[in-house]
C-alpha cells in the first residue's frame, strides 16, 4: 500500500466552514489518470487537484471534478497555490502550469490573486425569453440592457454570463436541467453563471451571482466559481464597461456556504481574481501499490 496525503481548504472562505472546498494531493506522482478521477468521485467536491512536477512553472496542477477533468477552474488555482506556498515554501509569488496555460497566483497573506488569461467571447444563440424560461425567470428579468447583453465567456474555461435585473431576481432562480442542456450548453458541458449589481460599499461595487450545472438530470449550484468570476471580467470588457473596474461577488448563499470573491479589471484590461483561503484538515489515502 502506498499513502497519497491530501490537504482540505475552503477558498473564498471570510470563516473556516464557508467558501467553496478544495481538496488538494500533495504529490500525484505516479497516479494515473483513472486513479485521479477515481480519487475526485470518492472526495465528491465540486474538484480535486493533484501537484506534479513541472519544468515551466513552481508547479503542475491536474483539476479533476467527479466526472472530468478541467483546463482551468479559479478556486482550484487559489487553493492549490496556498498548498504549493505552505509545501515549497516559495513565498507569496507562484506559477501553476495547467492545461489552460502557466496561471500566476500571488498572496497577501491568506488572501490569493490570480491572473487570468485574456478573454474570449463569443454571441449567444438562445433568445433572451428561451433562458428566462429556463432559470424560471420572467423575460424581463433577463438581460434587461440590450447593450449589454448574456454572452459566451472564456478565460480558461468558457461559460455562460448571464446578466439580470436584480438581485431578487438572482434568488428567485431555479434553472431547469433539460432546458439547460438545450439553450446552455457549448457542445461539452452546460452552465450558466447568472449575476445582478447589489450597492456600493467602502467604493467598491457588490455583486450576487449564481453558478448552476445540471447533473444526472438535476441541476446543482457550485458555491464559489473563480473562473465565472473572471469570466464575468470578460463580460465588462466585452460589453464596454468603463475601467478600471473593482467588484466584491457573494455566491453560495443558496447553498449554505457562503463566499466572497473579488474582481479586479484595470485600466488595461486584465482580470485578476482573489479571495481568501483557509486551510481546515489534512490527511492521506492508503492505495495498493498496482493501481499506481
Amino acid at each position: 500500500m502506498t499513502d497519497f496525503a491530501f490537504r482540505l481548504v475552503n477558498v473564498f472562505a471570510e470563516s473556516p466552514l464557508a467558501g467553496n472546498p478544495l481538496c488538494v494531493f500533495e504529490d500525484a506522482a505516479g497516479l494515473d489518470d483513472a486513479t485521479m478521477q477515481a480519487l475526485a468521485l470518492q472526495f465528491n467536491l465540486s474538484e480535486t487537484t493533484f501537484l506534479l512536477p513541472s519544468s515551466a512553472a513552481t508547479a503542475r496542477v491536474r483539476i479533476f471534478t467527479p466526472t472530468f477533468e478541467m483546463p482551468f477552474a479559479g478556486h482550484p488555482t487559489l487553493g492549490t497555490a496556498h498548498v504549493v506556498r505552505a509545501l515549497r515554501a516559495t513565498g507569496d509569488a507562484v506559477t501553476l502550469e495547467m492545461r489552460a496555460g502557466i496561471i500566476p497566483v500571488r498572496a497577501r497573506g491568506d488572501r490569493w490573486t490570480l491572473a487570468a488569461n485574456a478573454p474570449r467571447h463569443r454571441p449567444v444563440a438562445a433568445r433572451r425569453g428561451d433562458l428566462a424560461t429556463m432559470l424560471g425567470l420572467d423575460e424581463a428579468d433577463v438581460a434587461p440592457d440590450p447593450t449589454r447583453p448574456p454572452l459566451w465567456v472564456d478565460t480558461g474555461s468558457e461559460q455562460l454570463i448571464i446578466p439580470l435585473a436584480s438581485a431578487e431576481a438572482v434568488r428567485r432562480a431555479r434553472p431547469q436541467a433539460g432546458l439547460m442542456q438545450a439553450h446552455a450548453s457549448n457542445g461539452q458541458r452546460a452552465m450558466a453563471y447568472v449575476f445582478a449589481a447589489t450597492g456600493d460599499a467602502d467604493g467598491t461595487r457588490t455583486v450576487v451571482s449564481r453558478f448552476f450545472f445540471p447533473k444526472h438530470g438535476a441541476v446543482l449550484e457550485d458555491p464559489g466559481t473563480g473562473s465565472a468570476c473572471a469570466n464575468l471580467g470578460g463580460w465588462l470588457l466585452a460589453t464596454g464597461a468603463r475601467l478600471p473596474q473593482s467588484l466584491a461577488i457573494d455566491q453560495g448563499d443558496a447553498v449554505g456556504r457562503p463566499s466572497r470573491l473579488h474582481l479586479d479589471v484595470t485600466a488595461e484590461g486584465a482580470i485578476e481574481v482573489s479571495g481568501r483561503v483557509i486551510e481546515l484538515g489534512r490527511g492521506s489515502v492508503s492505495l495498493p501499490t498496482g493501481d499506481r
